[in-house]
């Protein structure tokens, strides 16, 4: 059942960090990620083995299914056959320029090189939303006013602004498609609210403390790759489950879905969308991670029984960017 407009306010004043860190702060959440958390993770690496966490950028990625955001292009600008084929048959002003620049330098030496370039939306597979991704009326985290993004990025709360923490801590995976008992994947119309998640940190005998990044096991990614289609829904966290990150003072969240939140308007807040990205974003100051690939590191989990591990996430630095790719690693 959806939740007011009501109770999303109460809610939303609840969680609020605006002015914890100070008014200047730009990094909300990640602030509980302190020397002594970074020092934590590495202590629980034991084995020395590293997972990845992070899917492909490529053309066959989940953002095909939607208009707005489309799939990395990849272009080479520069292949192996280039430097003679140009000055044989490209164009004359070609011929005359570039291509016999090169082709004079590569003539009396073996050295040749391979060049490329890559168009695609920051959001585009896995990647970190900024806290300037998502805000409503006019204010993005910590008071900041929405007019601060511009044509020319984000003045305020870029994801260049979370260089200082690195995004590297102790992180915690929450199996729930295997509490569950499913098969490889949460189907839609069942959001995981925070009594569950309590569940699976008792099931799995963790402990959520602060400065943790939460990772969501919901089985979609494991979907996607079996069947490619990027716009299938899946179960993600109810937006109530915001006062339970709030609460254990967690750094920050990430799933292998879409949204990290559950989709269904039907069990959000009646009049809006994504509230739980607008509690975390812009009133909490708490990152949000998605389209994780988490299959390997659950198998691992389940393996050994240990659901702790030290992550290594640091989005790509650039500058005024709302997200950015990055390719996330669980050291255990």
């Amino acid at each position: 059942m959806a939740g007011s407009m009501s109770d999303f306010r109460r809610m939303a004043d609840q969680v609020r960090n605006w002015g914890r860190w100070g008014a200047a702060d730009e990094i909300g959440t990640l602030n509980f990620i302190t020397a002594e958390k970074v020092a934590e993770a590495a202590a629980t690496v034991k084995k020395g083995s590293v997972i990845s966490l992070g899917g492909d950028f490529g053309s066959s990625g989940p953002q095909g299914a939607f208009k707005f955001r489309q799939n990395p292009v990849h272009v080479m600008t520069v292949d192996g056959g280039d430097a003679s084929t140009l000055v044989e048959y490209g164009p004359q002003w070609l011929r005359n320029a570039v291509a016999a620049d090169m082709s004079a330098f590569f003539a009396d030496n073996p050295f040749r090189f391979n060049d490329d370039i890559i168009v695609m939306p920051l959001q585009a597979a896995t990647q970190w939303d900024a806290l300037s991704h998502v805000y409503y009326e006019d204010k993005l985290y910590n008071g900041f006013p929405a007019g601060s993004v511009t044509s020319f990025g984000a003045f305020h709360c870029g994801i260049e602004k979370v260089d200082a923490k690195g995004i590297t801590s102790r992180g915690v995976l929450l199996d729930v498609v295997a509490h569950r008992g499913a098969d490889v994947f949460c189907p839609p119309g069942q959001p995981i609210t925070p009594a569950e998640l309590d569940e699976v940190v008792a099931a799995q005998n963790v402990e959520i403390r602060s400065g943790d990044v939460v990772v969501v096991h919901t089985g979609w990614w494991t979907r996607f790759l079996a069947t490619g289609d990027g716009g299938e829904p899946g179960s993600g966290l109810d937006w109530t489950c915001a006062a339970w990150l709030h609460e254990r003072e967690v750094a920050a969240v990430a799933a292998d879905n879409l949204m990290v939140e559950d989709p269904d308007p039907a069990q959000g807040v009646e009049g809006t969308f994504l509230p739980m990205h607008m509690l975390c974003l812009r009133d909490m100051g708490l990152m949000l991670g998605e389209y994780w690939d988490l299959g390997p590191l659950a198998a691992d989990c389940a393996a050994d029984g240990v659901y702790e591990f030290q992550l290594v996430a640091p989005p790509l630095k650039v500058v005024g960017a709302v997200g950015a790719p990055v390719s996330p690693i669980a050291i255990k």
